[in-house]
């Protein structure tokens, strides 16, 4: 079978597999290159409330029509096989908003792991939660410890919610969790790269290729500080609950323009053409 064959036939098949395409989606689809996805996508859910103010609804009306927008982007990451997904749903600092939204927020999330739970295991979805999970509401913990036993077993995407979760808080639970194991073991050895990688949250999991923001913020805010040190970053001005299926293929073939050097160059290629650049660079 030629080259160009089994490519085709890759397309053809990812492409029964994603069901049904609008004329943009599959102008956009034909432009991937399935052999080059980003194995760990990671997803800043930004806009909701501006989505529901612009429509003169209150705010719990966007992050409900956001969870639609989660159900499209998990389905699809899943059935392009990409390895794993991670959302952030909710931050350490977003315990600042009002005690109503947060409430719905947490109902909302129940709702939805109970909701979606046979979409998961029909797309052979493992889930995992990111962040202090130990300090969520009782029924919250209860139904985040559910999912993961439920989908435990199941070998396609990883899907990780990041869920009272803080970058630096990971780096200092990760560490926290060394300097334990240490005293444990009585041993007094540095702290190195591959160490904090074994502790944080993600262990296990490549660090996300891609990182995409919704709504046109231009900022990390406290997400993935550590994995996303090489990512490649996608911002749109598009809003969480109008992120559909044509915005993350657009992300997916934008991502695969870029050229990944990490930190490095190409073969032959002139290092500076001022050589008295490198020095304070």
């Amino acid at each position: 079978m030629s080259q160009t064959h089994a490519h085709k036939t890759l397309q053809v098949s990812a492409s029964r597999a994603l069901g049904p395409l609008t004329p943009e989606e599959a102008l956009l689809f034909e432009k991937l290159d399935l052999k080059r996805l980003p194995r760990h996508v990671a997803v800043i859910m930004d806009g909701n409330g501006r989505w529901a103010q612009q429509r003169h609804l209150p705010r719990v009306a966007g992050h409900r029509s956001g969870t639609s927008t989660a159900r499209s982007t998990i389905e699809t990451c899943a059935r392009l096989k990409i390895e794993a997904l991670t959302l952030y749903a909710f931050s350490v600092e977003n315990w600042r908003r009002p005690k109503t939204e947060i409430d719905f927020l947490m109902q909302l999330l129940r709702e939805y792991l109970r909701r979606e739970m046979p979409l998961l295991q029909k797309n052979n979805i493992r889930m995992r939660f990111l962040g202090r999970t130990d300090e969520l509401p009782r029924g919250v913990q209860d139904d985040v410890r559910d999912a993961m036993e439920r989908t435990a077993g199941n070998q396609g995407m990883v899907l990780c919610v990041a869920l009272n979760y803080g970058g630096r808080a990971e780096i200092v639970d990760a560490v926290n969790s060394i300097l334990a194991e240490q005293k444990a073991h009585a041993s007094r050895t540095g702290i190195t790269e591959e160490m904090l990688a074994r502790h944080m949250y993600t262990s296990g999991l490549p660090d996300p290729d891609l990182l995409i923001r919704t709504s046109g913020e231009m900022r990390v805010s406290n997400f993935l500080l550590w994995q996303i040190a090489y990512a490649e970053i996608f911002v749109t001005e598009t809003l969480w609950p109008d992120f559909n299926r044509a915005r993350l293929l657009e992300a997916l073939v934008e991502f695969q323009k870029r050229e990944r050097r990490y930190g490095g160059i190409r073969e032959g290629q002139p290092v500076t053409e001022n050589p008295a650049r490198v020095v304070g660079e």
